[in-house]
């Protein structure tokens, strides 16, 4: 398991090195079109093919990695730190604020998920430039994906608030948010970071579904969403097998990312 996780490890800062150097690792822009050339097979000069337009797939493909691969870590950054303040405050306080926090809590999580995505998506511009969009699909994906880890940390600030070690804290004159901030966030960490890893693969994949849909990365800007929209083209896959590459590249970094996070390295 030790060797999985090392080579998963390996293959992540790979794939992350080179889309930061996608400018010198790309054949071309990824907006580029060689017009001459559309639905061309891998050559030399487009080792992955072109696709519809003549953009080249392998440029494509690493500009796009690099939008999800530094996007959906921010967007589970974001999601972690709601659900850090939610789950804490309600776990700390207890009584009826625990109450009201997990009933909307609760509620979050009652709603399905991926619809609600969608449809709150679908209700903000849609004609906004790449970069608008960039950031939009991945703040609703922050903002809305709090909820599962919200219920985990507030179980643990409960666990955490009668502990023995917050009772001496408290005894010692520790109170309030100081000690909340003191005592009980900073050993609510392996939680946090658990959930910040787990986060990481569900928006990749939520973004994913958000792209085929045409909600996520708007157009010329690459991303895993609108490159596996190529793939609703059959004719064109059967013609050329290497345009699944970035649905294969897709299962490979969300495997490699289960891999790297054993849970009992987070258990207290």
């Amino acid at each position: 398991m030790k060797t999985l996780r090392l080579l998963a490890w390996g293959f992540l800062l790979s794939i992350f090195v080179a889309t930061l150097l996608a400018e010198f690792v790309a054949p071309a822009p990824y907006a580029e079109q060689f017009r001459e050339s559309p639905n061309a097979l891998p050559s030399w000069q487009h080792p992955l093919g072109t696709d519809e337009l003549g953009r080249d797939a392998l440029s494509r493909l690493l500009y796009g990695s690099r939008v999800s691969l530094l996007l959906a870590p921010a967007a589970a950054l974001l999601a972690t730190l709601i659900a850090a303040l939610v789950g804490g405050v309600a776990g700390y306080l207890g009584g009826w604020w625990e109450r009201v926090a997990m009933g909307a809590t609760d509620l979050s999580l009652s709603l399905p998920w991926l619809f609600l995505l969608l449809t709150v998506r679908a209700m903000l511009p849609l004609n906004e430039p790449p970069m608008t969009s960039v950031v939009i699909t991945f703040a609703l994906l922050g903002l809305l994906g709090w909820s599962p880890s919200a219920r985990v940390v507030c179980a643990g600030t409960r666990t955490l608030r009668n502990s023995e070690f917050v009772l001496q804290a408290r005894a010692c004159g520790c109170r309030g948010w100081r000690l909340l901030l003191r005592q009980v966030l900073p050993n609510l960490k392996p939680v946090l970071y658990a959930q910040f890893w787990v986060s990481i693969p569900i928006f990749i994949l939520s973004e994913a579904n958000l792209g085929i849909l045409g909600l996520g990365v708007a157009e010329p800007l690459p991303s895993w969403g609108n490159l596996l929209r190529g793939l609703e083209n059959y004719s064109a896959v059967l013609n050329n097998p290497w345009r699944v590459a970035p649905l294969g590249l897709l299962i490979i970094v969300v495997s490699c990312f289960q891999l790297i996070l054993p849970l009992e390295d987070f258990r207290s």
